[in-house]
């Protein structure tokens, strides 16, 4: 599909820096943003959901995923053993 419309809007400044600092945080551009944001509201018919930026305590977990370092276990009963 071809991307051709365009969004024009005036915001001020320091909210614009501060968002886009944010975004770029979650890995997104404002272009992408703008389109994730049309996207879910017209999948979800209405104001969608609610972003943020990951804790600490995720962003270790998805580094962790990421270079493979997790836990592997042979069952969901091994699992639950080990959590214990």
């Amino acid at each position: 599909m071809h991307k051709v419309a365009t969004i024009n809007t005036r915001i001020e400044p320091k909210l614009k820096t501060r968002a886009e600092t944010i975004l770029r945080k979650v890995g997104l551009t404002s272009a992408e943003a703008v389109r994730l944001f049309y996207m879910q509201v017209c999948l979800n018919n209405g104001l969608p959901f609610e972003v943020k930026i990951p804790n600490k305590e995720t962003i270790k977990a998805m580094d962790d995923a990421d270079k493979r370092k997790t836990l592997r276990v042979k069952s969901v009963d091994k699992l639950f053993e080990d959590l214990e």
